[in-house]
């Protein structure tokens, strides 16, 4: 009898699912950009834009008429993704770079390389992100998902702020998640080498997110370069690959996920949400930046 109420009771929950599925999928999609803004003139760059909320990113952007640079690790994937763009979009410009955030030696000749190459940039988009990976550590000795979330975008946008103030009005959007209001900066062991968990480091990472974006827009302010980041919710993309337990978790209620293109919408135009109050510490931030600066050998006032 009991199994009975049981199977009663998950077969009146499937029901209620089907039934309010067109409904819950809109909530889930969440707000869509209405604007019609042309981007006409103006280069944007996105790191991690062969794939998910990255390449749908690059695609509303090319088809606004902007020139948009993918900086993937792998070229090949990369182009595939451009040429997917140019098919839908009549006369995209879309370009691929090679950019291994897990690198330092690569970010820098990317950088070098863009700034002889590239007159202008209006738009960063730091979108390239690992999540919940097992341990590992980057080219330089970094925890990878400090390394590549965090880090690799401090020293990228380090190199080419230059350019963005020069190119001014710019801006510089920096994906960060929801899962920053469960991560703590953990200055005792930022690399995670006395113990490791991949969702806190996660977490940890998207947290750095954004306390960079709060200190690097109180450093701009009056630049003409502004500095943002966002959430866009949970999607299906990827970034999950790592970790069987949510790949599981988002298969299983898939219908509670955004697209990828839903996703990208607060890349494109977003509206104000709540950070965390470990979010607003400016003095964290401040100490996160300096710490930031003596791990990657730069200076950054």
């Amino acid at each position: 009898m009991p199994l009975l109420f049981v199977a009663a009771g998950v077969g009146a929950v499937v029901l209620l699912l089907y039934l309010f599925a067109p409904h819950i999928r809109r909530y889930a999609a969440g707000g869509v950009c209405t604007s019609k803004a042309r981007l006409d003139g103006k280069t944007v760059l996105i790191t991690g834009a062969n794939t998910g909320i990255g390449k749908e990113t690059a695609w509303d952007l090319a088809a606004r008429g902007a020139r948009v640079i993918l900086a993937c690790r792998s070229v090949e994937k990369g182009e595939e993704a451009a040429a997917e763009i140019r098919s839908k979009v009549s006369g995209a410009q879309v370009e691929v770079r090679e950019l291994d955030l897990a690198d330092i030696c690569s970010i820098r000749a990317f950088a070098q390389r863009f700034l002889k190459e590239v007159n202008h940039l209006h738009v960063l988009i730091n979108n390239a992100g690992v999540m919940m990976c097992p341990y590992m550590k980057t080219t330089d000795g970094f925890e990878m998902q400090l390394g590549v979330n965090h880090l690799g975008h401090f020293l990228l946008t380090n190199l080419l702020i230059g350019l963005l103030k020069r190119s001014a009005p710019a801006r510089i959007v920096v994906v960060s998640s929801l899962a920053h209001n469960f991560g703590w900066i953990r200055f005792h062991d930022l690399m995670s080498l006395g113990s490791y968990n991949s969702g806190l480091a996660y977490c940890q990472s998207k947290l750095a997110n954004v306390l960079f974006t709060r200190e690097l827009a109180r450093k701009l302010e009056g630049s003409g370069v502004t500095v943002n980041s966002v959430h866009p919710g949970s999607v299906r993309s990827e970034l999950v690959r790592h970790s069987t337990m949510m790949s599981l978790l988002f298969t299983l209620f898939s219908i509670f996920l955004k697209t990828p293109q839903e996703g990208a919408q607060t890349s494109v135009d977003c509206a104000p949400a709540f950070v965390a109050p470990q979010g607003r510490n400016e003095k964290t931030a401040r100490r996160l930046w300096n710490i930031s600066c003596e791990l990657l050998g730069i200076e950054w006032d």
